[in-house]
């Protein structure tokens, strides 16, 4: 990841992969981004009631060149896009309107951390993969299952050969099928989804490249796959980070698609006419 990009969102995404002193000193830099950037780190330290020391070491640790890194990266987002870190609980005498406001915030807030996570360079190696497999195979279950049918739903129009599993027995079955001239598209929020780490180490050991889209960097999934793409999702007390992470995860999908398709114009525009008109059958 480019250093520009690292940020509040990407902080987030290393969190449960930190011990819990770490975790206790970015609770409070997640809590009060603004008040950290005049921070310096004697005070930073004090405040957490924790040594210098521990707070470069946790700089290093999330990926920046030390403390003034962190504070140039956190300025950066807390002056450009201030709004992106307003996030609101739901309370118990809000009207359906203000629910429904809240909820789309916290979506918007969720598409925007994710576009900072994402890398130019593994989107395009992702397109690139894609366009020059023999085959593509989605694999997902429970509350990313539907994301895998939305991507073989639009990747079929490209003319890519292409299907998508939520069925833990096909994938595996399917990828012990596979060879070094096919991709999978592995979708799991937290990256530690025992049946998807399942097929795709079959799959690896068939020869083909992993894709995963996944929450967490330090996660299994990210792990074995030999390029990832980051969601970034926030919790509530009504809405769990795997139901937030729907919405970015299908952004990815579409990002995917649309780069695909601009490389196969001329098939995908001939494809879409075909749909088009069988489709239209099915229409009163």
């Amino acid at each position: 990841m480019n250093q520009q990009s690292k940020g509040i969102a990407y902080i987030r995404a290393s969190y449960p992969y930190l011990s819990p002193k770490f975790q206790a000193i970015v609770d409070h830099i997640l809590e009060h981004p603004r008040d950290v950037v005049h921070l310096s780190i004697s005070e930073l330290a004090e405040l957490t009631k924790c040594s210098e020391a521990t707070i470069f070491r946790l700089c290093k640790q999330l990926g920046f060149r030390g403390y003034q890194d962190l504070k140039i990266s956190l300025a950066r987002e807390v002056v450009d896009q201030p709004v992106q870190h307003i996030h609101e609980e739901i309370q118990d005498d809000d009207d359906m309107i203000t629910i429904a406001r809240k909820v789309f915030q916290a979506n918007i807030i969720g598409i925007n951390d994710t576009m900072q996570l994402l890398e130019p360079e593994s989107l395009q190696e992702a397109v690139e993969w894609l366009d020059q497999a023999q085959r593509v195979e989605f694999y997902a279950t429970g509350g990313s299952a539907p994301i895998a049918q939305d991507a073989y739903h639009k990747f079929i129009r490209t003319g890519l050969n292409c299907i998508a599993h939520s069925d833990a027995h096909l994938q595996v079955m399917s990828a012990s099928l596979l060879n070094e001239r096919c991709v999978v598209v592995g979708i799991s929020h937290s990256g530690s989804n025992v049946d998807i780490l399942e097929s795709f180490q079959v799959a690896k050991q068939s020869g083909a490249k992993l894709i995963a889209i996944t929450s967490y960097k330090k996660s299994q999934l990210a792990q074995l796959a030999d390029l990832s793409l980051y969601t970034s999702t926030r919790e509530t007390a009504f809405r769990t980070e795997a139901m937030s992470a729907r919405i970015a995860q299908l952004c990815i999908i579409d990002a995917l698609y649309v780069g695909l398709s601009m490389k196969r114009q001329e098939e995908t525009l001939k494809n879409l006419d075909r749909i088009r008109r069988v489709i239209s059958n099915k229409r009163i």
